[in-house]
């Protein structure tokens, strides 16, 4: 059996110091993927000039965008293209501020490979264990637990060393790009924060997800914390996309949406109380609450003249390429 083809895709914008550790990272793996798809947010700090010049042990494939489409139409991009010009049997999500261990993408490949073999059902993507500079789990990263997973189930993740999930961040999860081809791509509108879980969940609806504590990543954000922990303006897309995903995405069962909706309203509050900008996240809650009353454009209107998309969906009703 030929080894899998893995593609990792990573996003940048204007964190250059932070993108050469996570390709550090990626290289200095005990298993390096075949290639990986470096996505540019129209970068104005030297990341362009850098990765042109890239001259590193790692195969990449460069795509620079003329506007910044947010994390979400980044990895939009750069996921099309690991399935349709770099035939991906497995995607590895990161953002440029990602700093896999060694062990991150093993792992992640032997957690799925053995979970598959001793059940028969291959699991929709693995997520790492996502650690702070200082070893603490990141709250930010935080991963929904399967409510109501069998026993059976449980006990069979276990077996790998691993926990059922229901969704995870965009922060070094392995993607089985047959996924990608039968659900589509994540929602390039979303912008940044809350793409990865409404794609994640909706992969997983009705497969298995999983959480490997050997696969490790440390996310070096500026704080320790969630997306309550100072937010600031970006507080509109947390408000906004998320009742996107809680009223215009199946990602979610009517039950889920309705325990996560009430798990979201009672955060925001407590985000808006304990913050010293109140004025500017009630502004950002109420921006975000009346633009959730319009659909996300499609990922082809928000990429138009700036990256011409093509259909992975349409790559699996043709075949195997």
């Amino acid at each position: 059996m030929s080894n899998p083809v893995v593609v990792a895709v990573v996003v940048t914008y204007n964190r250059r110091e932070l993108l050469e550790t996570t390709l550090a990272g990626i290289a200095a793996g005990t298993q390096v993927p075949d290639v990986v798809v470096i996505v540019d947010n129209a970068s104005t700090d030297g990341t362009a000039e850098y990765l042109r010049a890239y001259g590193g042990p790692l195969k990449t494939d460069l795509v620079t965008l003329n506007s910044n489409v947010g994390g979400a139409g980044g990895f939009v991009v750069g996921m099309e293209r690991a399935v349709l010009d770099h035939a991906a049997d497995h995607v590895w999500i990161m953002d440029d501020d990602t700093e896999p261990q060694a062990n991150a993408l093993r792992e992640a490949l032997d957690v799925s490979e053995g979970y598959g073999a001793a059940t028969g059902v291959l699991p929709a993507f693995i997520a790492s264990r996502v650690v702070w500079t200082d070893g603490r789990d990141h709250p930010m990263n935080r991963m929904r637990p399967r409510i109501g997973a069998s026993e059976a189930a449980r006990a069979a993740a276990s077996r790998v060393g691993a926990t059922q999930i229901r969704s995870a961040s965009f922060v070094s999860v392995l993607i089985r790009a047959e996924e990608i081809r039968r659900h589509g791509l994540p929602i390039a509108d979303y912008f940044i924060w809350n793409d990865d879980l409404e794609f994640t969940a909706r992969i997983s609806r009705h497969g298995v997800a999983l959480a490997s504590g050997a696969s490790v990543a440390n996310h070096h954000t500026k704080v320790f914390g969630d997306a309550g922990a100072d937010p600031g303006p970006r507080f509109y897309y947390e408000v906004r996309n998320k009742l996107w995903v809680y009223t215009r995405s199946n990602a979610l069962t009517p039950w889920e949406k309705v325990l996560f909706t009430g798990a979201s309203l009672r955060n925001w509050a407590r985000t808006i109380a304990s913050s010293p900008n109140r004025k500017m996240l009630l502004g950002g809650f109420a921006k975000g609450v009346r633009d959730s009353y319009r659909p996300p454009r499609s990922n082809a209107s928000v990429l138009a003249g700036i990256y011409p998309l093509r259909d992975v969906q349409q790559d699996l009703q043709s075949g195997p390429r």
